[in-house]
């Protein structure tokens, strides 16, 4: 493994040629993709191996990554997903009992091209600024190229609005995971770039939980037998998902209750009739705050989000798809970004953020609960109208 004192150079290119020069990290060579900053604090090794990061390239806005190093038991998927990582000053000292290896190691043994000693302030403000944009790691034989050449690879990358990422990170083969407790039913979840975290959430709540391939058809999913569904967070454009939003109206017309996050809510909402955009810089990290507008209660929840979906901060509306009446169940208090949505003539709700709490806080944890409850009142009306 290649030591952190060994301070090779690399560079971070963005797609309007802003340059910032650093030192490599992780595995040498190119990466290219959507260039992002998250605002954790806490649980690098959950970001990393967070699915909706796919095709992106993390900044962390924390200064001081690694510290805790790396185990097997934290992630959550089989893999790092993220398409390049920036830190500005990388622990060279493990400090943990539970640590198996150094963070730098695993990204150099999953092939994970990083930078560090950069300006992580800087980079973050222009974002910030300009928004999102693509951009390329460089180290290596690759740090060495001309710049214009290096500009060229950036620019002819694709960029993520328009992106269907969802069979790059879904389950190929369905994966079931026992109810834990009194079992409520079988649970159809449509795995977009799930986090083992919700997995475990569900399963809680007495879930079977049926995790299923995103290509997945409505005879499939209805040949388990589910008493609800559910749409899990992941990477991508919601406007290129059109065979996930046709699932899900065929899973809301037959008027299976529904739980969405993340781009499950986007989905949601495009499966409404709502329409979805992309963030000028996104919303990533665990400390945005957000309104439950149903309690008045203000959340502080986990995102990683770039897209969010157009709809009436107040009052209710006519769903444009024909599913009744919705509302905003929630809002993001930074800019009033739609944060959640609920039907009110068919059992159906999502939330933009991860109620999951990995590696974020608890606040929105009750949402799990609000599922349970939903499912086990439709199931006990379903049984008096039988």
């Amino acid at each position: 493994m290649t030591s952190l004192l060994d301070r090779q150079p690399a560079v971070l290119v963005l797609e309007d040629g802003t340059r910032y020069p650093g030192h490599a990290y992780g595995a040498r060579g190119t990466t290219l993709g959507e260039v992002v900053f998250t605002t954790g604090m806490t649980g690098y090794q959950e970001t990393l191996t967070d699915p909706s990061y796919a095709g992106q390239i993390v900044l962390q806005t924390a200064p001081h990554i690694g510290n805790t190093g790396v185990n097997t038991e934290d992630p959550e998927s089989r893999r790092v997903w993220v398409a390049g990582y920036i830190v500005r000053d990388p622990s060279r000292v493990v400090s943990s009992w539970r640590a198996e290896e150094t963070l730098d190691d695993a990204l150099e043994r999953d092939g994970i091209v990083g930078i560090s000693g950069i300006d992580t302030r800087a980079i973050t403000r222009h974002i910030r600024s300009a928004g999102s944009m693509r951009g390329g790691i460089f180290s290596g034989d690759a740090a060495s190229l001309a710049e214009e050449e290096q500009l060229r690879l950036v620019t002819e990358a694709p960029e993520m609005a328009g992106q269907n990422l969802s069979d790059q990170v879904s389950v190929e083969v369905a994966e079931v995971t026992p109810a834990v407790g009194e079992k409520i039913g079988n649970l159809a979840v449509i795995d977009l770039g799930i986090k083992q975290a919700t997995v475990n959430n569900l399963a809680r709540r007495g879930f079977e939980v049926h995790v299923l391939p995103q290509n997945v058809t409505r005879e499939q999913l209805l040949a388990i037998e589910p008493v609800a569904a559910f749409y899990s967070n992941g990477p991508g454009d919601p406007a290129a998902s059109e065979g996930h939003v046709e699932l899900l109206r065929g899973i809301l017309d037959e008027r299976l209750p529904f739980f969405g996050i993340c781009f499950g809510n986007q989905l949601l909402g495009r499966a409404l009739g709502l329409g979805t955009y992309k963030l000028p810089f996104g919303h990533r990290g665990i400390n945005q705050p957000v309104k439950d507008k149903l309690t008045g209660r203000v959340e502080i929840t986990a995102h990683n989000h770039g897209f969010a979906v157009e709809a009436p901060l107040e009052g209710e509306f006519d769903s444009p798809a024909g599913y009744g009446r919705v509302e905003v169940s929630h809002v993001g208090l930074n800019d009033d970004v739609v944060e959640g949505l609920r039907a009110l003539d068919i059992p159906a709700f999502s939330v933009q953020y991860h109620p999951e709490a990995a590696g974020g806080p608890n606040d929105a944890n009750y949402l799990f609960d609000r599922f349970r409850d939903m499912v086990v009142e439709h199931l006990t009306k379903k049984d008096a109208n039988a």
